[in-house]
């Protein structure tokens, strides 16, 4: 018996169609992210997240060090 539940995207609020009980055919199937990046939703989020939120967690994770290095330069140039 599949389970498809309508939930809200806690980042976005999308509604979205969770299919728990056929995780294969459910909209987050094939993301494959990182411990860091389901450490940071487990911490900020308490349920799913649409597909397209997925997706900008992960590719703002993947440019967070180069982010962080530039701040960083910025911060020392400004100190001069």
């Amino acid at each position: 018996m599949c389970q498809h539940e309508t939930k809200t995207c806690g980042r976005c609020n999308a509604p979205f169609e969770c299919k728990v009980g056929n995780i294969t055919q459910c909209q987050c199937a094939g993301i494959q992210l990182s411990d860091e990046e389901k450490q940071y939703i487990a911490a900020n989020y308490a349920d799913c997240l649409c597909r397209n939120c997925l997706l900008a967690i992960q590719k703002e994770a993947k440019h967070r060090p180069a982010l962080e290095k530039l701040e960083q330069l910025q911060s020392t140039l400004k100190a001069r």
